[in-house]
């Protein structure tokens, strides 16, 4: 059977065409990456750092590995869905990038998580547990935080007024306040309060959903390696550790005429 060929369709747009430009570009960005707290970084150990086994990152024909197809949980994104999704697409160059001196094969295997229900989300957390455990593997959840504008039908402000509750913040100031409460929460590793959070707020998280299967398995894993794991070579649960070390926003909002698209990065490491 000849391979399915995915066709680049944001290259050039959304990210450089020009291959030698674009790998320039890309070792540039991951050298100004803060690599310990004097330089900026808020990660608990020097960057790279050991035993992470996922990372939260702002942003083929789809199949998934024999073993998930046969759970029969899983189907197959036609190739035109494929290319009109980009998440997988933002950061297929990264992990090229680093990748690219690693002696050997490696398999990457993009799984398009929709719009799910809570309960669905734990019931595919603890069907990747054991993947998630595995320390050959690494997830890589693609997600920015809010979008908020009227373009994107989405402008809460939350906590509106500052300490002395007389004086209004600025709108990107609550904006800030509404992920980084978002944050907080997923650094707690707490699948229903993440979920109670988003009942409460609503926040345009886009990758609200891969983030609760992130949380739902990092929950199972947990618990699993309380009674033994998933064999020799897998985690022992003993220190466990969910960290944003960025936040960012593509403009700062200050009327309701802006809007806005928010960036946050962490990573899970646990032994």
């Amino acid at each position: 059977m000849a391979p399915i060929v995915r066709d680049a369709s944001h290259a050039g747009s959304w990210y450089t065409k020009a291959g030698p430009r674009l790998s320039t570009e890309l070792d540039n960005w991951l050298k100004s990456v803060p690599t310990t707290p004097e330089e900026g970084s808020l990660a608990s150990a020097p960057i790279p750092m050991r035993n992470v086994r996922a990372v939260i990152a702002p942003y083929y024909s789809f199949k998934v590995n024999g073993e998930l197809e046969a759970t029969g949980q899983f189907t197959a994104m036609d190739l035109g869905t494929d290319e009109a999704e980009h998440s997988i697409e933002m950061h297929l160059p990264y992990v090229f990038k680093i990748m690219e001196r690693k002696k050997g094969p490696y398999t990457i295997i993009p799984i398009l998580v929709g719009s799910i229900s809570a309960q669905k989300e734990q019931a595919y957390g603890k069907l990747l547990a054991p993947y998630l455990a595995d320390p050959k593997n690494l997830f890589v959840i693609s997600s920015d935080f809010c979008h908020w504008g009227k373009r994107f039908d989405y402008t809460f402000k939350g906590e509106s007024v500052s300490r002395d509750r007389e004086t209004p913040l600025p709108i990107y100031e609550c904006i800030e306040a509404l992920d980084r409460e978002a944050m907080g929460i997923i650094e707690k590793m707490d699948p229903p309060l993440f979920t109670a959070y988003l009942k409460r707020t609503k926040n345009t998280i886009c990758g609200r959903h891969p983030i609760g299967v992130l949380l739902n398995a990092i929950v199972e894993v947990l618990a699993k390696a309380k009674k033994g794991g998933w064999g020799e070579g897998n985690v022992k649960g003993q220190k466990a550790e969910l960290k944003f070390v960025h936040y960012a926003q593509s403009s700062k909002v200050v009327s309701e005429r802006d809007s806005s698209v928010s960036y946050a990065s962490a990573y899970f490491s646990v032994e």
